[in-house]
């Protein structure tokens, strides 16, 4: 996959927020996305013993969810841990793990936020610009943001909100677990967002691209 080259990575904690509230205004929050073929999900482990960051992607035939390939990569870590700049932390090394595909995804899933950060431009907002691909940020636990707790049945919702405005959806992805975060990296509306959320979890609280690629990276991590 070619990455399109927006602005260097040798920058300081400032220079990261000024790139992200310049590039945040080219972030496309509609459907542009086409027919689903493959879909992959991304994550990054850190070796911080060794310095390093380990990029895994997989991608999966959809709507079947059959893994088709895998790639991961090790880098130096070149930039230190900032809340809020995960993605210069993480994105060069998963760059450089897309890069190796032989698929092109089209729609990522990333272990991290997106629309739903205090520039609105979490990892998965900078990785589908320098992709050029429709991504979709899947998180864990909240960044920012209030909401209410969503229906305990699978498929239950709440709308997660900041200062008004809506800024992701709080996802229960199974029933009675603790719910995930969902919002809009590039180029997918938010409701379309939650649709290919739901449409890739298998029974587990974690939807099932970012869960294999999470396991992939600790995999590679232990294997050193």
């Amino acid at each position: 996959m070619k990455t399109r080259q927006l602005h260097s990575w040798e920058v300081t904690p400032g220079e990261a927020r000024e790139i992200q509230n310049r590039l945040r205004g080219r972030v496309e929050l509609a459907d542009r996305i086409g027919q689903v073929r493959h879909v992959a999900g991304a994550d990054v482990a850190f070796d911080l013993r060794r310095g390093r960051a380990i990029a895994g992607v997989v991608v999966f035939r959809f709507p079947e969810l059959d893994e088709v390939e895998r790639a991961a990569v090790s880098r130096p870590l070149a930039f230190p841990y900032v809340p809020g700049l995960l993605s210069f932390r993480e994105a060069p090394a998963l760059l450089e793990a897309f890069a190796r595909l032989r698929h092109s995804p089209d729609v990522i899933f990333c272990d991290g936020q997106g629309y739903a950060h205090p520039r609105r431009f979490g990892i998965a907002c900078h990785l589908g610009l320098l992709l050029n691909r429709p991504t979709i940020g899947c998180a864990k636990s909240r960044l920012i943001g209030e909401h209410s707790e969503p229906p305990r049945r699978a498929g239950g919702r709440a709308p997660l909100r900041e200062g008004g405005e809506t800024i992701g959806v709080v996802l229960r992805t199974r029933e009675g677990v603790k719910p995930i975060y969902v919002s809009q990296g590039h180029r997918v509306s938010l409701e379309r967002a939650v649709e290919l959320v739901l449409a890739v979890c298998d029974g587990f609280r974690i939807p099932k691209p970012t869960r294999v690629a999470d396991h992939f990276v600790e995999e590679v991590k232990r294997k050193g």
